[in-house]
């Protein structure tokens, strides 16, 4: 894939020196802070220092207020509640959170997954059957629910009350549900519109410990579930989020969680300074690998047991389904690529509809991802069995793939999501239509400036400039993630130093040096860009992040690599 570098809109220098000398920091990291919409003191004191006080409220929350009460009323009388997660991380995160809450008031709560391969996404009338089955009278759906107007109809009709939690876009009509907490409803005078599903439940939890003289500082030590869900859901890492990601990252280092503490063993991640890259490529795959190929259930318990033995046993489990994920994920994507190949031609078709009699409905959207990192084309995946597609699709910046399945709905089961990503079912003999429709409406929508990837830059950085200070800012300006990326810097004038060479799994290693100044380089799955790097040139443009890396108890910088020219 071939990168059009864009440079972020340079900012008056008289802005950059004047922000650099009101904050005592290096002209770039001035540049990058206005970059963030970063303008005085007092935005950077919020952004660096914001802490647990700068919450918002959660009754500015519309029907906050009705949730809290009738939850009251259930502790007061007795009744049976029952948290309804989804099989995600986000999902399972929000559900075991919200069952060790209600254990820290001394309650303990039902909890029900749904079966991602039987019972799909989401709130069925059959779980509704069996829950109500087992004398449940209050259910609270975290990370789903807002779409299931039927299902909650029928709770309803069964004589269950529902409390949504959730955090997906709401159709144009609501579930009549008790109460329903969702920042992106039209009439939510919530402040922050981004929470993931962990971080709504996570303010339901505030609400109630408000009403029931709750130590904050207990609840405050479930933020380390909070964290992995929002990090997880790629949620945007500004304003409450980047707090809750932030203390909960903190306070995951010495987490009093048995599961967290089984899974951080496992994966070799016990002692060692977490973030949300950690939490994107080693924690959450895992999470998520239960769910994808058998019983998210065992991750909720995995978060929620007292039990040593059975945590290191269930971690054990999903280290297990995650190394079978893996093995089907690149057997599928074998596959997708042979039909991209085969069918598809990538430089006309301005979107990619890929089915399959089979394929593992637990790993398409993992893998329709993957599709969309190599031909840079919004993808949608369906797995078909007995003449039923269900599929997951993924997309790129500019293009809202939740509005264009919209614009097909006639022709889908069922579909959800938001502008990224989102699941649809359908009737095998729809997909060719679905992907002609999909075709009409992407050829309106996507230009060739959409369908060409970018790598943003954020500026111009000397080799001379790196140095600690430097890299300590860098590190304050964490956690990253959407709106809040890691930046990318660009230097020009770079030699390779000895032999460059490709290690791995297709990673690309030298040393780089600029002006005498030698730092050490390696690009993940760039050993095809090997030949811009050859022959003693002296004319080199590199853009890369910078990091610290740890070897054999030696910690130094290291510039993981981008892109070459």
């Amino acid at each position: 894939m071939y990168f059009e570098w864009t440079f972020v809109d340079s900012h008056p220098s008289e802005w950059v020196d004047r922000l650099a000398s009101e904050l005592s920091v290096p002209p770039i990291i001035a540049q990058i802070l206005l970059n963030r919409g970063i303008t005085s003191l007092e935005d950077a004191k919020y952004f660096f220092r914001a802490g647990l006080e700068h919450l918002h409220d959660p009754f500015l929350m519309a029907d906050m207020q009705r949730a809290v009460e009738r939850i009251q009323t259930a502790v007061e009388q007795k009744q049976r509640i029952l948290v309804y997660g989804d099989y995600d991380v986000d999902g399972a995160t929000a559900t075991a959170m919200m069952i060790l809450f209600f254990r820290q008031l001394g309650i303990e709560v039902d909890f029900y997954i749904p079966h991602r391969i039987r019972e799909g996404y989401g709130l069925s009338k059959e779980a509704i059957e069996a829950i109500h089955s087992k004398g449940v009278d209050l259910i609270i759906a975290v990370d789903c629910g807002i779409t299931a107007i039927d299902e909650v109809a029928l709770a309803r009709t069964l004589g269950m009350d529902v409390i949504i939690c959730d955090h997906h876009q709401p159709g144009r009509v609501l579930p009549e549900a008790h109460a329903i907490l969702n920042p992106k409803r039209a009439d939510c005078p919530y402040p922050f519109k981004e929470l993931a599903g962990v971080g709504v439940a996570f303010k339901l939890a505030q609400a109630l410990a408000q009403r029931f003289s709750h130590p904050e500082n207990a609840l405050f030590q479930l933020l380390d579930l909070v964290a992995i869900g929002s990090a997880a859901d790629i949620v945007p890492l500004v304003d409450e989020n980047r707090i809750l990601v932030r203390e909960g990252l903190e306070r995951l280092q010495t987490t009093q969680n048995v599961g967290l503490r089984a899974l951080l063993k496992k994966t070799g991640l016990e002692g060692k300074s977490v973030g949300t890259g950690q939490i994107i490529f080693i924690l959450a795959p895992r999470i998520n690998a239960v769910g994808r190929m058998s019983d998210a259930s065992q991750a909720v318990r995995l978060l929620t047991t007292d039990s040593e033995q059975e945590a290191l046993d269930i971690a054990e489990l999903l280290e297990k389904e995650n190394r079978n994920r893996r093995n089907i994920d690149e057997e599928t994507f074998k596959e997708a690529i042979e039909q991209v190949e085969a069918y598809f031609d990538p430089e006309k078709d301005p979107v990619l509809v890929l089915s399959s009699e089979g394929w593992h409905p637990g790993v398409i959207g993992i893998v329709a991802s993957r599709v969309v990192e190599r031909y840079y084309r919004p993808t949608v995946m369906i797995s078909t069995d007995d003449g039923i597609g269900k599929g997951s699709a993924r997309s790129i910046p500019g293009f809202n793939i939740y509005d264009a399945l919209k614009t097909c709905s006639d022709l889908m089961l069922g579909f959800g999501g938001h502008k990224y990503a989102a699941g649809l079912s359908i009737e095998s003999q729809n997909i060719s239509r679905l992907r002609e429709r999909l075709h009409e409406y992407a050829d309106g929508v996507l230009t060739e400036d959409l369908l060409t990837p970018k790598l943003s830059i954020e500026g111009e950085l000397e080799f001379n400039q790196i140095d600690g200070k430097l890299m300590r800012i860098l590190k304050m300006m964490a956690p990253y993630g959407p709106q809040n990326m890691r930046p990318v810097f660009y230097s020009k004038n770079i030699r390779v130093v000895g032999t460059p060479a490709v290690v791995g799994s297709n990673h690309l290693r030298f040393k780089a040096c600029q002006n005498g100044k030698v730092i050490d380089a390696i690009g993940f799955n760039l050993g095809g860009l090997l030949h811009r790097i050859r022959g003693n040139r002296t004319d080199i443009e590199i853009a890369y992040l910078l990091e610290e890396n740890e070897w054999q108890g030696r910690v130094y910088t290291q510039l993981r690599i981008k892109d070459i020219r």
